[in-house]
């Protein structure tokens, strides 16, 4: 098993970063298609059809959001930075060698999806179940 760290400087608030991770409309505007939330389990969607239920593991406003994801552990960590920003740290960790590149090549599609989100409001997928991952596009 191997472990995944990415850090991504945002210019928005860690309140603002926070809300796109932990709740389902924010989740939806960067991540997958849908990710609604019930009863501590979030049930994403993704564009190709594959479907995840993760556990929310840990929630502390603004600071940390940890939940279980196909079958790893994924750590988001805030800290403010200068000028009302935030750093924000992912760490995947248990992550299958078999998979290790793949993952972490996704984790950059999804965090710089974020960034765009977060920062200019805008969606940088294409939403076609024609062009997925799957098929090889980094923005699907």
């Amino acid at each position: 098993m191997k472990t995944i760290i990415w850090k991504l400087h945002l210019k928005s608030s860690p309140n603002i970063v926070f809300d796109l991770l932990t709740t389902s409309e924010g989740r939806a505007k960067f991540w997958s298609e849908e990710a609604t939330e019930e009863n501590g389990v979030i049930h994403f969607l993704f564009p190709n059809g594959q479907t995840c239920h993760s556990k929310i593991l840990r929630h502390t406003p603004n600071k940390e959001f940890h939940i279980v994801y196909f079958d790893s552990l994924v750590k988001f960590s805030l800290t403010p930075s200068e000028g009302n920003g935030t750093d924000l740290t992912m760490t995947n960790e248990n992550v299958m060698e078999s998979d290790f590149s793949e993952v972490k090549a996704g984790w950059v599609s999804v965090l710089m999806n974020l960034k765009a989100v977060a920062d200019f409001q805008c969606d940088l997928r294409t939403h076609d179940p024609k062009r997925t991952w799957d098929q090889g596009y980094a923005d699907n």
